[in-house]
């Protein structure tokens, strides 16, 4: 109950749900009963988005623009900063709600000529049906690997893998779900176990590997630190550590 509540006070969590519900219930009153079938598709479609969302532009190149450092440092730099912090935890709903629209958009317009009839449906099923359970399951699993709390089995390989994306190497293992490690995998964003031992953990506890006192760094979190509870303890810590 305890990592419900945290996993629902954020706002994004909530207006995703709801949009799941919802798809759910026009599924059941206007769509196919095959249809309940495809649900499961939008498993491997999310993963592929989350994968390609968190390296492609989670982890883009910090930009010299303060205004566009502060968007990334929003939706992930923030969370790399500061990976304790709950509220930085999830994916903003100003990303969640985009990502949705196109890839609903995209698989509705490939399937709208292919068998134009069945296009709605099939698309509900996938993206905010089965796509949108995946994405509440990352939420879940990442949340969980950032807090202290007793875990199953799984959700201690999540924990394992994703603790080395953040503090052995950023480049590796952007995936977060289970299961996902097979796209890192095949995309070669794994880390190896001969790679592992002698990665130099330093470099990578730094956000980004930027400097802690890089002028933007500095500026995100002052601006931030009203919204996300960050004390000046931590402003100043973060700066020189």
């Amino acid at each position: 109950m305890e990592r419900l509540q945290i996993m629902y006070q954020h706002w994004s969590v909530r207006v995703m749900s709801a949009v799941m519900l919802a798809a759910a219930l026009w599924l059941a009153l206007h769509g196919p009963l095959w249809a309940w079938g495809l649900v499961i598709l939008g498993i491997p479609a999310q993963m592929l988005n989350e994968y390609s969302l968190h390296r492609y532009i989670f982890h883009l190149p910090p930009p010299r623009q303060q205004w566009a450092f502060n968007l990334l440092y929003q939706a992930h730099y923030g969370h790399h900063d500061f990976p304790t912090n709950q509220r930085l935890f999830f994916v903003p709903v100003w990303v969640a709600l985009p990502v949705l629209c196109t890839s609903f958009a995209v698989v509705w317009g490939a399937l709208h000529l292919i068998a134009p009839a069945y296009a709605l449906p099939v698309a509900v099923a996938i993206v905010p049906v089965g796509g949108i359970a995946t994405f509440l399951g990352y939420e879940w699993f990442h949340m969980t690997a950032h807090l202290t709390v007793a875990k199953t089995r799984v959700e201690r390989h999540v924990t394992t893998l994703h603790n080395q994306h953040h503090f052995r190497d950023f480049s590796r293992w952007f995936h977060v779900s289970p299961g996902g490690e097979v796209i890192d995998r095949l995309m070669g964003t794994a880390i190896d176990r001969e790679t592992l031992k002698s990665q130099q953990r330093i470099e990578f506890i730094r956000t980004l590997g930027m400097r802690p006192d890089d002028a933007r760094l500095v500026a995100a979190r002052q601006h931030f630190a009203p919204r996300y509870g960050l004390t000046p303890a931590e402003i100043t810590r973060a700066a020189t550590s």
